[in-house]
């Protein structure tokens, strides 16, 4: 992978206490696996061009984190083969943006109380998962999502209901999954509510897996092979009002 990572923890809502504890994991895997990481609360550094980075990760950002501005450079960088990751509260980021919500494949709705759970490892294929075994056993908030992510995801890691109390979507729960956004790499994992979530080796190659696998888009993207063409900026979707955002 390219050798810088774009670490965006801006947050206008909810402010997780774990943010910096996971900078520092991150920043750690940076230095173990070969990257340099860049991390920011600084929404106008999106303003500018993103082509440096070979993926960006929103880590549990809340609300509006972008300007009008940035939002058109994001867009235009997945689009044209740029990698993009989001950590848990990353899924209650730019209600307002409807690009935002088509990019990351969900939203979130709602979650029971941080408790110990089950995540039952689906696709044992990518790797941010291959190295976990079929069960999970794990702590976290369990978000449940408005909608799920369609076709177009490809799930890796469901919850399982069962091992915890107040889910609210059934047996058919993504917690992580991945798709495609025209010619990037789009990763995102619902979980990571803890600091302690950080120090687990186990999330923390769950993580690196993702950042590596997004970032690959932006490598072949450089190195010629085919990709879509990137959308035009007047196409991207302007932000429309909403009425409020949930808590994650």
């Amino acid at each position: 992978m390219a050798h810088r990572v774009l670490v965006h923890t801006r947050t206008t809502a909810y402010r997780h206490d774990s943010i910096p504890a996971a900078v520092a994991a991150v920043r750690s895997l940076g230095g173990a696996h070969g990257f340099q990481v860049v991390a920011t609360e600084d929404p106008g550094l999106f303003e500018g061009p993103l082509d440096a980075y070979a993926a960006v990760v929103f880590l549990s950002t809340s609300g509006d984190v972008l300007t009008p501005a940035g939002r058109t450079r994001l867009a235009a960088y997945v689009e044209d083969g740029g990698g993009f990751v989001g950590v848990h509260a990353a899924a209650c980021t730019e209600y307002d943006w409807p690009y935002y919500g088509e990019l990351l494949g969900a939203r979130f709705d709602r979650h029971p109380d941080l408790q110990p759970g089950r995540a039952l490892v689906v696709d044992r294929a990518h790797p941010a998962t291959r190295h976990l075994p079929p069960v999970w056993e794990f702590t976290d908030e369990w978000y449940d999502f408005r909608p799920g992510p369609d076709g177009s995801a490809r799930v890796l890691v469901r919850a399982d209901e069962s091992s915890y109390e107040g889910g609210g979507m059934g047996d058919d729960h993504p917690l992580v999954w991945c798709r495609e956004q025209g010619a990037g790499r789009v990763f995102y994992t619902a979980l990571g509510h803890t600091a302690q979530a950080y120090e687990d080796p186990d999330f923390r190659h769950h993580l690196l897996g993702g950042i590596t696998w997004a970032a690959r888009g932006r490598s072949r993207t450089r190195a010629g092979s085919p990709a879509r063409r990137a959308a035009p900026l007047s196409a991207v979707r302007r932000p429309r009002r909403s009425g409020g955002t949930p808590r994650p």
